[in-house]
């Protein structure tokens, strides 16, 4: 049974043109592997990502990626693999969301969320993964989830749905493709200072959070660093698991629950 011993040599990072995406790009980098960045919209965020990537000393090829066009953009990740010689670690961060109740969510905003987030990451790591199989030396996908891979939020159902249903896969992907090698991790971020949070270039130390046990928001980085070590050989009997980044958010349940005072959580 293949094992992946020698260090990873290239990954791609989806959704890697800002935020997490783009910490976990360079984070990788630094660590000697050459990356595939790729993006949907902000085409100089992904070139910003590519020129953070070769001044850590590694490669970068940069491509678009649209995962509301499947299975056809799929193929890009066919592309990355070529240019870079090889796919090692395939990590999925691209991902979008919603803020409407059920009641007023239109199927197509539905769709389109569930298409990026769950689709996007099954049709990305099946390829992925048939070029791992075809090179015989093992591999990692790393899926990035949300801590909404296991807890719901009002206003969130289809992100709900796709991160839960991504945790699934991750679970049934570990078990299928173990006998290659290849691991399958999902890591799960609580509030981080991202620009989709609406916090581009916010310092998490400086922004207080009573209802998080550490009392901040994480720093992307801080996500990297978990999907980084995922991605060495020290990692390697790893597999299937869930890794939360949350600051202790996810522990607050019944704690949080006592100290509300009103139903403004009802509401978006």
């Amino acid at each position: 049974m293949p094992e992946q011993t020698d260090r990873p040599r290239t990954a791609v990072v989806t959704g890697s043109d800002s935020g997490i995406g783009r910490a976990i790009a360079v984070a990788l980098a630094g660590g000697g592997l050459d990356v595939g960045v790729t993006y949907h919209a902000d085409e100089q965020g992904a070139a910003n990502t590519a020129e953070e990537v070769k001044a850590q000393g590694a490669t970068a090829a940069v491509r678009r990626l649209d995962l509301r066009d499947l299975p056809t953009e799929a193929a890009v990740i066919d592309d990355l693999a070529e240019e870079l010689g090889g796919i090692d670690v395939l990590v999925n961060c691209a991902g979008t969301g919603e803020a409407t109740p059920v009641m007023n969510l239109d199927f197509d905003a539905w769709r389109e969320v569930v298409s990026v987030d769950l689709d996007g990451a099954f049709a990305c790591a099946q390829r992925a993964a048939r070029h791992m199989i075809d090179a015989g030396r093992g591999g990692r996908i790393i899926n990035i989830t949300s801590v909404h891979e296991h807890y719901p939020k009002v206003g969130a159902a289809p992100y709900c749905a796709a991160k839960a249903g991504l945790g699934a896969l991750t679970k049934v992907l570990a078990l299928e493709l173990a006998e290659h090698g290849i691991t399958v991790n999902s890591v799960a971020p609580g509030e981080i200072s991202t620009p989709m949070t609406g916090q581009d270039n916010a310092d998490p130390a400086e922004q207080r959070r009573p209802g998080v046990p550490l009392g901040r928001p994480g720093h992307a980085k801080e996500v990297a660093a978990v999907v980084a070590f995922l991605a060495t050989p020290a990692a390697g009997y790893v597999t299937g698991a869930s890794w939360l980044v949350d600051g202790g958010m996810s522990q607050m349940g019944p704690q949080a629950s006592a100290a509300l005072t009103g139903d403004d959580w009802r509401r978006v």
